[in-house]
């Protein structure tokens, strides 16, 4: 059965993201996703509301024939790390050998993501190629210059890891955008877990300038807000 989750996103819980899950999940839904990891910086609130909104199960089951799953993007010391399947505390500035290390104590996969994009700190590959992770994202639908998914693609394959896509959706209206095909009969947390592991297709579609312009306007309005609130604030 294959399952077209987005192992890439973010919601309003992020810095710079806007869509709340409620959009998020609505508009996953009608663009016949199965699911998306919510992976928002640096913090996991989003899984906490989730759970008390009953949209997911502490189980690991779907709800209503849907599933996310539990994770974040950690900005660590040597660029940014996707941890998915299991929630972590704020670990924002550590090195991220610490970070995988706490990823794998708890369970969880770790991913780097857009791992050579340097202007939206990817992890540089002197620093990769020393870390425990578990897969790498080979295409991310935001990233600056395609090319940076082809060397992310290369080495993968060189180092035999297993690869993932993902929108990097910081609005409902691109989430879906990039996704991986998870063929897998287990629609369970765990089963989705074991999948991402194995050999998948890649559905792989870059955001359209609309997206990454408002994408762009959106980091710019935030940033604004927290220098209005901090002036209010002193």
């Amino acid at each position: 059965m294959p399952l077209h989750f987005d192992l890439h996103t973010h919601s309003f819980f992020s810095g710079d993201g806007v869509s709340t899950p409620e959009e998020m999940i609505a508009a996953a839904r009608a663009k016949g996703l199965h699911g998306f990891a919510l992976t928002d910086h640096n913090t996991c609130e989003g899984m906490d509301y989730l759970l008390r909104k009953g949209l997911i199960r502490p189980d690991g089951l779907p709800v209503d024939g849907f599933l996310i799953i539990p994770g974040v993007e950690i900005s660590t010391a040597d660029g940014h790390l996707l941890c998915l399947g299991v929630t972590l505390p704020n670990m924002k500035g550590e090195p991220a050998s610490v970070v995988c290390e706490a990823i794998h104590e708890r369970g969880g996969l770790a991913i780097p993501p857009h791992p050579y994009d340097t202007f939206r700190a990817g992890i540089r590959e002197s620093v990769l190629k020393t870390l425990p992770i578990d897969a790498i994202e080979v295409y991310n639908a935001a990233t600056t210059f395609q090319f940076c998914n082809r060397r992310a693609l290369r080495y993968a394959r060189e180092k035999g890891f297993p690869m993932t896509a993902g929108s990097d959706a910081h609005h409902e209206e691109s989430i879906g955008t990039a996704y991986t095909i998870l063929d897998t009969e287990d629609f369970t947390l765990e089963g989705v877990m074991r999948q991402i592991l194995r050999p998948n297709r890649l559905v792989q579609h870059p955001l359209s300038p609309k997206d990454k312009l408002r994408k762009t306007w959106n980091n710019w309005m935030r940033l604004r807000w927290r220098h209005r609130m901090k002036l209010k604030k002193a």
